[in-house]
């Protein structure tokens, strides 16, 4: 996931938040964001994605980032990003147990591969958030507020799906996204419910970007941890 969407979720969301505050402070709101964002593209990251199942990692990869002319993140991996469970029958040499156990451990990733791309076709309904789904939503008498201290969050229910929920926190002090989840499910509810939860932290000069986003899979005990870290100023 890159950190393209989280200006988009703003726009998503500004004509429910106007209801709670006025038009100067939606609009500040705005540019707050904006100037965050602009922020961002000055800088480089490492990005830790770690895919696992039952617990046990099955895939650890690292990649450098950047934001290109283009204004689109560029990607270059970094070296040493073999899965675990590879690694582990490194030492099994040439036994045909090993080979066995290593077959078995591959139809598994596989398997794992073809279920984990149809969670990434879900996710891809949900970030970054469609404004019209929202407004549907909002007509249906499916979206609420809910001020919690200095934040403010904006539930939506049955935004892409019946029974699903997509919750956006607002920093109202810092005029920044403070939290986004969401509860899904990709075939059956409860069968194979999925959630996505990204924390966001703040760099020295005050900017925001997205930490860690956690994609839980509970029943088929899949878990994809991608985790944002090693900002740079470009150049530096």
């Amino acid at each position: 996931m890159t950190t393209n969407w989280v200006f988009t979720v703003l726009f998503a969301a500004g004509a429910v938040l106007a209801q709670d505050a006025s038009q100067t402070g939606a609009a500040a709101l705005k540019e707050s964001l904006a100037q965050n964002q602009a922020k961002l593209r000055t800088y480089s990251w490492v990005e830790t994605t770690d895919v696992s199942l039952k617990g046990e990692v099955k895939k650890h990869e690292q990649k450098q980032c950047s934001y290109g002319a283009d204004g689109k993140v560029q990607k270059t991996p970094i070296g040493g990003g073999a899965p675990a469970a590879a690694k582990q029958q490194a030492g099994d040499g040439g036994k045909r147990g090993g080979r066995l156990k290593e077959k078995v451990v591959e139809n598994k990733v596989e398997d794992m591969k073809e279920y984990m791309e149809k969670v990434a076709a879900l996710v891809q309904q949900y970030v970054p958030p469609d404004p019209q789904k929202i407004q549907a939503a909002q007509s249906a008498g499916n979206v609420s507020t809910q001020p919690s201290g200095a934040a403010l969050n904006l539930n939506v229910k049955d935004y892409a799906k019946p029974g699903d929920l997509l919750a956006i926190g607002f920093d109202m002090t810092a005029k920044q996204l403070s939290s986004y989840k969401v509860q899904s499910f990709v075939e059956k509810p409860k069968e194979d419910d999925v959630t996505l939860a990204v924390t966001f932290g703040r760099l020295e000069d005050g900017t925001s970007y997205p930490q860690q986003t956690l994609l839980d899979v509970t029943a088929k005990k899949i878990q994809v941890k991608v985790t944002n870290s090693g900002y740079k100023k470009t150049g530096s």
